[in-house]
């Protein structure tokens, strides 16, 4: 096995233990009321945890693609942190939906249909950035596209790390929209408190990628 894999196992399996220990919480937290841990299939709650494991799992990809493609330590210790990260939150909000005894997938419901009923700010901003995806054949708000993915896979060294940097804050910006959906939306009080960290993370990357991305095109024409 190559390295890249041995570290995707790991963080699958670090996703699932956390996972467990995560849903055990959320039971006992959420203590004798029933209604508040215990949403339908089609509230805000199961539709975020859904759509975002999807959305995590794309960034996890990208993540392992340019660890393979580049030898720059910053880039290489960026990819695993949220790697990482996003595997152990995925890992939590899929344990969430089995202790609900929802599907992680539900035939038929169409990615962001959650969001509709917001009115707030975020829900505005993730359904825009819904419609821009679905016209470039992404599936969410930030996800890359099959052709992007396959530009990354092809790419290697400062071009790679452009790549991945330009597409991760597309990501992480779409990400920051629905977490906020579902600070808004959400009735259960640990996934609204995972959303909020969420938030705030994802921003703190993003201006951490933007001056990494910043060196990396200085002189670069049309950069």
């Amino acid at each position: 096995m190559t390295r890249t894999q041995w570290a995707a196992i790991a963080a699958v399996v670090s996703a699932l233990l956390f996972a467990g220990a995560a849903t055990i919480f959320s039971a006992v937290e959420g203590g004798g009321d029933d209604a508040s841990r215990t949403p339908s299939t089609d509230s805000a709650d199961a539709g975020f945890a859904r759509d975002m494991s999807v959305h995590h799992q794309q960034a996890v990809e990208m993540s392992f693609i340019v660890r393979d493609r580049t030898d720059d330590e910053d880039v290489r210790r960026l990819a695993y942190d949220i790697a990482n990260t996003q595997a152990n939150q995925r890992g939590m909000m899929l344990g969430w939906l089995d202790l609900w005894g929802l599907p992680a997938l539900e035939a038929g419901s169409e990615p962001m249909a959650w969001m509709t009923g917001g009115g707030g700010h975020g829900g505005h901003e993730a359904g825009g950035g819904g419609h821009q995806a679905a016209a470039s054949g992404a599936l969410m708000p930030g996800m890359a596209t099959r052709k992007q993915l396959e530009e990354l896979r092809a790419a290697s060294g400062r071009d790679a790390e452009i790549r991945f940097l330009q597409l991760m804050t597309a990501h992480h910006e779409g990400g920051v929209a629905m977490a906020e959906g579902c600070v808004e939306q959400c009735a259960v009080e640990p996934q609204r408190k995972l959303a909020q960290g969420m938030v705030d993370a994802q921003r703190s990357e993003i201006e951490l990628m933007a001056d990494m991305l910043r060196k990396r095109t200085a002189g670069r024409s049309g950069a």
